[in-house]
């Protein structure tokens, strides 16, 4: 059975102590939650922010994410490709998505601040209009990727083959091309 939660504030939750009820969670807030391999299945989540949570391998499948913000948040191996995409729309700020996946989802316009974004997947995902202010993207994958209009000016350890992705009007900074040039080899002095 389902439950509905409207502009609540769940502080403190954790797995060990029940976590999160299936449900739909209406501009709730999320503090402090210990939620680390917790399943999150099914549930939708729309205007809800989440702040200082563990949400490491967390069970996505067909969880609705509309308007959330994620804010200081550990997301570890996440698969948001799982995700219900009908109105997905994410925000993160200062969190760690190391090996997340994104993979061939629509995410216009998503802004990445201050996030370390190593071996994440991104493969035949849609970030147009999307911003990574100050975010590390080691090893992450970019592959059939559209990054019209998407803004890498200071993100850094990015690798990014224009060939093999859609990269028109996308901005970078000087610094930061000789991620577009890994492939060829050569040494930028």
């Amino acid at each position: 059975m389902s439950v509905y939660f409207s502009e609540k504030e769940f502080k403190t939750l954790s797995v060990s102590s029940g976590g999160l009820q299936k449900g739909e969670y209406d501009n709730c807030s999320f503090v402090n939650c210990e939620l680390a391999e917790a399943n999150l299945s099914g549930s939708t989540f729309v205007e809800c922010e989440f702040i200082n949570c563990n949400l490491s391998m967390v069970k996505l499948f067909l969880t609705s994410f509309k308007d959330v913000k994620f804010n200081n948040c550990k997301l570890l191996g996440l698969q948001f490709n799982n995700c219900n995409p009908f109105l997905l729309s994410l925000d993160f700020s200062n969190c760690n998505l190391n090996l997340a996946s994104f993979y061939k989802l629509k995410l216009k316009g998503i802004n990445f601040k201050n996030c370390s974004l190593e071996e994440v997947d991104f493969v035949e995902t849609d970030l147009s209009n999307g911003i990574f202010e100050e975010c590390n993207l080691a090893q992450a994958t970019f592959e059939n990727t559209i990054l019209i209009k998407t803004d890498f000016r200071t993100a850094y350890n990015y690798s990014i083959d224009p060939e093999k992705n859609t990269i028109d009007n996308a901005k970078f900074s000087l610094a930061g091309t000789r991620g577009l040039l890994t492939k060829y080899n050569i040494e930028i002095e």
